[in-house]
């Protein structure tokens, strides 16, 4: 949905690698509100996930030819995606800036938002959060995430660390279930490997 997706090869092991694809779903570096946080996402077939948990490996690397110098390597998930991609939750990560010396960028390293309602230029002046945080985290290297989901509330695990990166205790999507997406957006080149599913009433 807005990607293109291809196998690949890092370090001898076969990988999906996923991009933004600007033909389908431009970008304007002088509209960015309007034209990111969309459905960005190689769509999983045949799934309807309401409550459980998604695990996934990530990698993040800036394009070389980004169309969006500030890109911070924006890779995630996306979850209860209805049939005709206009409603999701999503969880990503902007990796470039997991270890940056400045405190107030090293802190949006993490980012929850709702499609279409609640994208990042909305989301993080709403009551409820906080809907961002830091993480250790960096480009070029795998980043292991884990999402439990139950009814509204969605809590990420990075790394296998036993304190969640983050809470949201009240998603603000009101769809119940939906598919799930390997999720990036503009100037990354986003790589996905061991993805599992579990589902849980």
């Amino acid at each position: 949905m807005n990607v293109t997706g291809s196998v690949v090869k890092i370090n001898s092991e076969e990988v999906l690698k996923v991009e933004r694809d600007l033909k389908t779903l431009p970008f304007d570096i002088k509209h960015l509100g309007a034209t990111v946080n969309g459905p960005l996402y190689a769509k999983l077939k045949n799934t309807n996930f309401e409550n459980g948990t998604i695990e996934v490996k990530v990698l993040s690397r800036i394009q070389k030819h980004t169309p969006y110098p500030d890109s911070w390597g924006f890779i995630g998930l996306a979850f209860r995606i209805n049939g005709d991609n206009s409603a999701f939750e999503s969880i990503y990560l902007r990796p470039k800036v997991g270890r940056s010396a400045n405190e107030i960028v090293r802190n949006q390293a993490v980012q929850y938002y709702s499609y279409p309602d609640y994208k990042m230029d909305k989301i993080n002046n709403t009551p409820g959060g906080p809907f961002e945080t830091s993480a250790d985290i960096g480009l070029n290297e795998w980043i292991k995430l884990r999402i439990e989901v139950k009814d509204q509330q969605a809590t990420l695990y990075i790394n296998d660390k036993k304190e969640p990166a983050l809470t949201i205790k009240n998603m603000k999507g009101n769809l119940k279930s939906g598919a799930i997406g390997l999720w990036v957006d503009i100037g990354t080149e986003g790589y996905f490997k061991d993805l599992k599913v579990k589902k849980r009433s």
